[in-house]
């Protein structure tokens, strides 16, 4: 080759280049998948359709009518609250990824590291996803609603007697020493402590459900019984609010479950049918168990078996088949209709609107159950192979959820309790705290 074709051919090439490193460039972009964002941003407002007002009005018609405000004010003011403390540290907490490594066990491996904080680094630009990409603002404020219902759940064990000042410190403490670290661990990826483990929880049976159902126990136990509790009769005072709260967490769940496939995919069509399923299984089993034990089904019954359903899928939702499904969800209805009265009544403890019993032992029973039906042997979508090893791995996950929680649980409410008091006064109480702290009533006749 002369020496004339050879610069001929650099040259040419000179000019090739630039043009093949920009395709390149162009290839290697992330590029935002529109269908998987609507479909978050969807799932977005579903979850906090759940809160408010799904559980506002579940929970405000469980409780007498001179509290009904005092429940649905707690729900907001939580949304509040946890909504701005999320933006400042709990999501960078929850999911900031730095000092982590896959099989080491050190401090970042319980608790995200602080890169996050105040959003930085966020803009319009930023894509987050497993697979497709969606704006990681919209993933932001996904997660969020997690972290906004978990706390107004805890609500319904102590509802009737907190105070409205001490209920709002005390979930802000929780929020960041509770919640925001077991995210993490469960949630943040390779590092993570639970994680690590090989934990199943598609969509918040650890994180959320067992969560809050055992800080619900605990603040009960704490706080102590209602006056007059259980010889005064409690009964709830609007029962249509109640069915209606239901009827809108079962809608607003297709957001908490199928959302969290974090795409639209098949993943997330086959977690919207296994949620239905599993609800439907449930409502019919606390039915009937209430019906065969009690002589009448009643309709707190079947929208508390709802709630149960809907519960024990989460955790499953991402990895169960159909079948599986429908084992969980008449599990969980007739497991939890059975600790929600006899044991709670055994036991005496005042968990006002069952918090502990629907979402403590529902979220227990189904993370445990995830790691039998996640497999594909009983028709399940996981990668279990060996049941039994999985089991252990799901009860490793539950307990220490169980004792990570009850302990800082307890020494929050203890402490606050020393520090500015956490139960208002016995005249308050029977007044009620609609007119005692907030001088509303939620009906003027």
């Amino acid at each position: 080759m002369t020496l004339r074709k050879i610069a001929g051919l650099g040259a040419l090439l000179s000019l090739v280049m630039p043009g093949l490193a920009m395709a390149a460039d162009e290839v290697a972009a992330p590029v935002l998948n529109s269908g998987d964002t609507a479909w978050m941003m969807t799932s977005t407002a579903l979850v906090l359709f759940m809160t408010i007002p799904g559980l506002a009005l579940f929970y405000g018609g469980m409780v007498r009518s001179k509290n009904i405000l005092s429940v649905m004010m707690q729900c907001f003011a939580i949304t509040g609250l946890i909504s701005i403390l999320w933006v400042i540290y709990g999501y960078s907490i929850a999911f900031d990824t730095t000092g982590m490594e896959q099989g080491v066990v050190n401090f970042n491996s319980f608790f995200g590291g602080m890169g996050k904080a105040f959003l930085a680094g966020v803009t319009p630009s930023s894509l987050t996803g497993p697979a497709a990409l969606f704006p990681e603002a919209v993933f932001i404020t996904f997660q969020m609603t997690f972290a906004i219902i978990t706390p107004a759940l805890i609500v319904g064990a102590f509802a009737e007697r907190m105070k409205f000042s001490a209920m709002l410190i005390f979930m802000g403490i929780w929020f960041t020493l509770v919640y925001a670290p077991i995210a993490h661990m469960v949630w943040s990826g390779n590092g993570g402590l639970m994680w690590d483990w090989g934990v199943l929880d598609f969509a918040g049976g650890t994180v959320v459900h067992i969560n809050a159902g055992v800080a619900g126990l605990i603040a009960c136990l704490v706080l102590g019984k209602r006056k007059g509790f259980p010889t005064t009769p409690m009964a709830p005072h609007n029962l249509g609010y109640t069915l209606m709260g239901a009827a809108m967490l079962w809608f607003g769940w297709f957001g908490f479950n199928a959302g969290s496939a974090a795409a639209a995919n098949g993943t997330a069509g086959m977690a919207m049918l296994v949620t239905q399923i599993a609800t439907a299984a449930a409502a019919l089993g606390w039915m009937f168990a209430e019906w065969i034990t009690h002589g009448k089904p009643s309709a707190l019954g079947i929208a508390s078996g709802v709630v149960a359903g809907l519960v024990a899928i989460t955790p499953a939702a991402g990895t169960v088949g159909p079948m599986g499904a429908l084992v969980i969800g008449l599990a969980a209805g007739v497991v939890c209709f059975f600790c929600a009265t006899t044991l709670k009544r055994k036991l005496g403890y005042d968990d006002s609107l069952d918090a502990f019993g629907v979402h403590g032992i529902g979220g227990i029973l189904g993370a445990i159950l995830t790691g039998v039906f996640a497999a594909p042997a009983l028709g399940g979508f996981g990668t279990v192979t060996d049941i039994g090893a999985q089991v252990w791995i799901q009860c490793k996950g539950v307990g220490f959820t169980v004792i990570y929680t009850a302990i800082v649980t307890f020494i929050i409410l203890k402490v606050l309790d020393a520090v500015m008091g956490l139960r208002i006064t016995e005249e308050e109480e029977a007044v009620g705290i609609d007119l005692a702290l907030h001088n509303e009533r939620g009906y003027n006749l």
